[in-house]
């Protein structure tokens, strides 16, 4: 049994998870209402929220490899501006089996030479002029906490624990997850953390035209599109579905303003397998506690995709924060204390993380609107939903389930067990 980081922060969750109000007249058209959300069947329920319903027609279906859509001449401009910064590289395999990450009956040479990281995780780009990969922080013995393909709209109790902890992260969004829980998404600025794009629909992107991958950019996270215009900021970061990724598609993400994380260790918590994932926890912990990180930190691959997934970060939080020194966010690891494209939205620098400043500040509200003052993002308690469907293809396609309430006290129960008996 893994133990909270402490029984205080323990019982602390236990006492907010026992006094639950009712899913009575709900607010659901603000962040803060729909933080007040506890009901997992509320939380998952769909919502209209204007700004997404009124731009609904100026972005691709929600789920289908991104395109540019008809009369978008914003889009084709900006496609047309950074065609030739796109390396003469082919797409990977045939649509639409390679977009699942089937590249069967693909032949490609031995010595790799797109630095194609699913063929044998290339991060060091072979083309002149891309930045290298980030698979580890330079600080040593730290972990740069991220989760992957949020918002899940079951996540409250999730963030309510990070938030529980004094605990930020880099949470990598997809973009028709925003735009079908887009008041989930906006908690994530709200609590602190750093938000990276993962794509429009969460495709293999080396099997994509250079056409759609633009899109899956463009769509998800830059100009007035999704994650701008639900959260407010526009990532300057980004991470690769499945890690797939070669120099066509860093170039592409460079020129629009996007750095490639990867990961160096991978939880696998996406499969759903305790034993496995367990395994994998625990292997991270060993290298920790054996020195392997006194020098340079790492990075670990974990998902806000379900309830397994979110209850798994819950139950290893205490060992992680045991095993290593400092757990943050990715950019605070990097030292980016500017992390969007907008001014006025920061992230604390790694010494003021690790003496205690864990948020940083924004101009104006979650959803955008700007003021003349900086205001230090709330951190007041307070819960939050997201949803999303993700696609049913591909190796470990994401399925967001709802975490309900007799699920989570069974997780709790078991945590209680588990410091009481230790």
């Amino acid at each position: 049994m893994h133990l909270f980081a402490s029984l205080s922060g323990l019982l602390g969750l236990i006492s907010a998870l026992a006094f639950l109000p009712p899913a009575v007249a709900q607010d659901r058209t603000t962040e803060e209402g729909e933080a007040q959300i506890t009901d997992p069947n509320v939380e998952c329920s769909p919502y209209t929220y204007p700004p997404v319903a009124q731009a609904e027609n100026q972005f691709p279906p929600t789920w289908t490899v991104a395109t540019i859509l008809p009369d978008d001449t914003a889009a084709q401009s900006r496609y047309n501006s950074i065609q030739g910064h796109i390396p003469d590289i082919s797409p990977k395999g045939t649509q639409p089996q390679s977009l699942s990450g089937d590249f069967s009956g693909f032949s490609y040479p031995s010595d790799d030479p797109d630095c194609w990281w699913t063929f044998d995780h290339c991060h060091d780009p072979k083309t002149p002029g891309i930045p290298i990969d980030i698979t580890t922080v330079p600080e040593p013995g730290t972990l740069g906490y991220a989760f992957d393909d949020g918002p899940n709209c079951s996540h409250n109790i999730f963030y309510d624990f990070l938030q529980s902890q004094d605990q930020t992260a880099t949470m990598f969004y997809i973009g028709s997850n925003v735009m079908n829980f887009p008041l989930e998404a906006q908690r994530a600025l709200a609590d602190g953390h750093q938000v990276c794009a993962h794509t429009w629909s969460h495709r293999y992107m080396t099997a994509l035209t250079n056409e759609q991958a633009f899109a899956e950019f463009y769509y998800s996270e830059t100009s007035l599109e999704m994650i701008k215009l639900v959260i407010g900021v526009t990532p300057t970061c980004w991470r690769p579905p499945y890690g797939d990724v070669d120099d066509r598609i860093r170039a592409i993400a460079q020129a629009m303003g996007l750095r490639t994380i990867i990961w160096q260790y991978d939880s696998s918590d996406w499969l759903g397998n305790a034993t496995e994932t367990d395994a994998n926890y625990q292997a991270l912990i060993d290298a920790a506690t054996s020195g392997t990180f006194d020098d340079v930190g790492t990075i670990f691959l974990t998902h806000e995709i379900t309830n397994f997934t979110m209850s798994e970060a819950i139950s290893w939080y205490g060992n992680l924060t045991s095993a290593f020194k400092h757990l943050v966010p990715v950019g605070v690891a990097l030292n980016i204390t500017n992390p969007y494209v907008e001014d006025g939205y920061t992230l604390p620098t790694f010494a003021q993380y690790v003496n205690g400043t864990h948020v940083g500040s924004i101009v104006g509200s979650v959803n955008g609107t700007t003021s003349d003052t900086s205001a230090t993002v709330s951190t007041a308690s307070h819960t939050a939903t997201t949803t999303s469907s993700t696609p049913t293809t591909g190796t470990n396609a994401a399925h967001i389930l709802p975490i309900n309430s007799v699920g989570w006290l069974v997780i709790t129960a078991s945590l209680v067990g588990g410091i009481l008996s230790a």
